[in-house]
């Protein structure tokens, strides 16, 4: 969710389903378009893009300021809730059973865009299934009310959302997407992969060349958009994604909560007390996760395909959502082969 780095998956899975297109306490009045930074933003993408400017301000004139959002990006619930409540939500019964059959429902499709991009069926149908639980909820802000509330009146990243307003722009103009009635997350992710404007531009594919990249309702478009995104940020085929770890009695080392840059060694950690279960050379690089269990703390390292998918939603508790989300439903569906 992109851009892609401001997916938070969670209060989108909670929060960006109001009851209508635009939720109840949206603001009456619409933006100033004589507000300096507006004025600065179409005189900006006008000159940039070459876009209509009669065009643009129609266009921010209709976008209705949101409340409510930035009331849920001041509290995402990814940076506050511990790792086992987190996965408790996102990889529960109901959810490896959906991911089950939507693998089956698709499996043709799974399994020749696997092939093509060389990333596992599993991985493309659990980011589904945290994004948007295989489509159903992809979110009823609209993207054009989201991303003008975002980038004129919430300062902290206003920059980023400036930026994918404009990508938005541009997308709609590109893919004949209507900019007034499309519609996603409160961050202004859109369709089932969750994809912001400028993931969406440059990630999203058109699988069966229908000259439409389809992220709502064309799951050849979906899945390959998927598959295409991991393999660009350089996902390996077979490598590992994931392991636990064993502290050696008098371990010293600390943990940068934040940190996703694999910045470690297996080695290196061993030497401060901290044991990886799995056999891989002492040279991997790595990154130590913080996995907090109900009865206390818990650490796993993530390897470089742990990194690539946190450059779908730049969480460690995403990720490891995603891995364990994929694991289930791959040993479901293995076990359900005749």
């Amino acid at each position: 969710m992109a851009l892609n780095q401001c997916r938070y998956s969670l209060l989108a899975a909670l929060a960006c389903a109001p009851v209508g297109a635009q939720p109840a306490d949206a603001a009456a009045a619409g933006f100033d378009l004589q507000r300096p930074e507006i004025v600065e933003f179409v005189n900006e993408v006008v000159s940039r893009d070459g876009l209509n400017r009669k065009d643009v301000r129609a266009l921010l004139k209709d976008a209705q300021p949101q409340p409510k959002i930035i009331e849920i990006m001041n509290r995402p619930l990814e940076r506050v809730a511990p790792w086992w409540q987190y996965r408790d939500h996102f990889v529960s019964a109901e959810r490896i059973s959906e991911g089950t059959s939507f693998w089956l429902d698709h499996k043709n499709t799974l399994e020749q865009i696997s092939a093509r991009y060389q990333v596992p069926c599993e991985y493309l149908v659990a980011i589904l299934g945290v994004e948007t639980r295989y489509g159903r909820q992809t979110g009823r802000y609209r993207v054009l009310d989201a991303l003008a509330t975002l980038a004129f009146d919430y300062p902290p990243r206003h920059s980023y959302f400036r930026g994918e307003l404009e990508q938005f722009l541009l997308l709609a103009k590109e893919n004949q997407l209507n900019p007034r009635t499309a519609t996603g997350s409160y961050a202004g992710a859109m369709g089932a992969p969750q994809f912001m404007p400028s993931s969406y531009r440059r990630y999203a594919v058109d699988a069966n060349t229908d000259r439409r990249r389809d992220l709502w309702a064309d799951w050849d478009d979906i899945l390959a958009s998927v598959a295409n995104y991991l393999h660009q940020y350089g996902w390996v085929a077979g490598g590992p994604v994931l392991a636990e770890t064993r502290l050696e009695p008098d371990p010293s080392f600390q943990i940068e909560p934040h940190n996703l840059e694999l910045d470690r060694t297996v080695e290196s950690l061993g030497a401060h007390g901290v044991r990886v279960e799995m056999s891989v050379p002492a040279d991997t690089p790595v990154v130590l996760i913080s996995a907090e269990q109900r009865d206390g703390p818990a650490y796993r390292v993530g390897f470089h395909n742990f990194y690539v998918i946190t450059r779908y939603n730049a969480s460690a508790r995403y990720a490891m959502a995603v891995y364990e989300l994929a694991q289930a439903v791959a040993q479901r569906v293995h076990d359900a082969a005749p």
